[in-house]
Parts: structure tokens; sequence; C-alpha cells
């Protein structure tokens, strides 16, 4: 039987700012990437995005970003040198391990978050540093992701067991890029008619332009974003959909 793991991106809130409804994604989801402090999240959102995970049996991982809290982390940051990302990174890590380590749970997979993980996908410097932050912290750690991008070869160059990205609610170039969120028609929010592209994107390996191209790429876990207006209905309309097409949603495996 075909298996995909569903991921979201959570613990986005900040103090008594909220983002989404992390509680009732994480019934959903099957891996999730928290926050680290830089573009969203604190100390006690962490502590207990970890805690509601652990008690889900949902796998954690670390979402560090620009140091960015008033941009959500989706501004660039030009110039930084490759030490400076890996530090970024590195720190964002270890901040969420110690939280899982006080709550009994354990991070095992990075994504990058928003303008990083953009920047990473068109600039070799920047993906470089993140996979070196990666394994110098856990070689151990599996790395998200976008599939077909520059984040591959880097992850690849360090030895890093990855697992390769597809977004439930986002539009692609034809480039296999993702289209700037600056642009109209990036952000998809139609629940029916993102199930069924989740379906044909797993059952096809291949994901559909915005022009209609058909792009393959290899699909190991699916993205929706918890601050996606109407996430849940969305999340539970992926799966539904993928049980009804005979797919089981399960924590992706271990894949170099």
């Amino acid at each position: 039987m075909t298996t995909i793991d569903l991921n979201c991106d959570l613990g986005e809130g900040f103090g008594a700012w909220e983002m989404g409804n992390d509680a009732a994604m994480i019934e959903l989801a099957t891996s999730v990437n928290i926050a680290c402090g830089f573009h969203a999240g604190d100390a006690d959102i962490m502590r207990r995005t970890v805690e509601l995970a652990k008690a889900r049996g949902v796998s954690i991982g670390a979402h560090p970003g620009y140091r960015d809290l008033h941009g959500f982390g989706r501004r660039p940051f030009v110039g930084m040198k490759p030490s400076e990302i890996e530090n970024l990174v590195a720190y964002q890590i270890g901040a969420l391990q110690a939280i899982a380590t006080a709550a009994g749970h354990k991070v095992t997979h990075v994504k990058a978050h928003g303008a990083l993980s953009n920047v990473a996908c068109e600039d070799d410097i920047t993906a470089k540093a993140i996979a070196s932050a990666i394994k110098a912290v856990d070689p151990n750690l599996v790395f998200v992701v976008l599939a077909s991008s520059n984040l591959v070869r880097a992850g690849e160059a360090a030895n890093l067991p990855m697992v390769h990205e597809v977004f439930a609610d986002r539009a692609y170039e034809d480039d296999g890029s993702l289209v700037s969120r600056r642009k109209p028609g990036a952000v998809l929010h139609g629940a029916s008619e993102i199930a069924q592209r989740v379906v044909r994107m797993v059952q096809d390996g291949a994901v559909v332009s915005i022009t209609g191209k058909v792009i393959k790429m290899r699909t190991d876990t699916v993205c929706i974003h918890g601050d996606t207006p109407g996430a849940v209905d969305i999340a539970r309309g992926v799966r539904q959909a993928l049980k009804d097409s005979g797919i089981a949603v399960a924590p992706f495996k271990r894949a170099a």
C-alpha cells in the first residue's frame, strides 16, 4: 500500500498571540515542524506544542528561520555569512532539542522556514550552510527538503538523511519552485481542490504548475500550512481523500 506523511508547521504564535489551531492540526498530521523562537514561537509555546505532539505520538522537527518576528520570517536577509547562517540554524535546533528533552520527546528532523528556505532553494551557499548546521548538531537528523531544489543537492553533499517535500496548499512555478506569496494565487484555499490535488501528487509523483505543466517530483511528505485559513478543514479533507484512494497516512521513513 502507498503511504505518505502529512507534515504541518506549528507553534507559530508568540506570547499571548496565537496562530492557527495547533491541537486540531496535531490530530491530523503525522509529523510537525515547530517554530524555534526566531520567526515565531517562544519557550512556552514550544513546550506546549512538543507535549501535544508527544501525547499524539507525532514526530517533531525544528523549523528554523531568519530572526524576524515582525515579518514572520518571510523577509530575506541579504549578505549573511555562511557561518552566521550555520549558527542561526544550529541555535534554533538546539533550543527545540532542549525543550523536547525536558518534555520527554525527541527532535527527529529539520525543515527550514519561509524566506530562509526560499533563499536556500536558489542560493547554494545558504543551502550548504543549513545542511552543515544540521550535520554539525546531529548527522542523524532528517533534512526535510523541497523536492527538486538546491536543498536536495546540499543534503546529498552533507550525506544527510532526507525526505522530499511537496506542498498541498502552495502553487508551483514551471521550474518547480513555489510561487512567491507576493503573487496572486500563491496560496490555495479550496479544501476539496487541495484534497484531490494531494491525491494526484502522491499517485503520480508529480505536481502541476500554475500554468498546467506536470513536473515530476519525489514525494515523501506533504505539507499543509497550519496558518492557512481553514487549515483544519483542509487537513481533514486531505486525510479523507487519501483514505478513499487507498493511500495510508504514516510518518515518513528515513530515506537517503
